[in-house]
């Protein structure tokens, strides 16, 4: 019983309003946190929404050439 309550917590956490997944914040950049953005990042999407946030940097990361 334990179990499906979890896949249908997962699967209700997928399915609400503007979700990407991890794979979608970490494709642009981003990193998946829970609770809140740390300093120097803002919240750019929902890797779960509401719990999980995807929050990308204010500045960009300087490269190398």
């Amino acid at each position: 019983m334990r179990i499906l309550i979890f896949i249908f917590m997962f699967i209700s956490l997928t399915q609400h309003g503007d979700t990407h997944g991890p794979e979608g914040c970490n494709h642009e950049g981003g990193l998946c946190r829970v609770g809140n953005c740390i300093s120097g990042e803002y919240l750019a999407q929902f890797c779960f929404e509401p719990i999980i946030l995807c929050c990308k940097n204010l500045l960009p990361i300087a490269t190398k050439s």
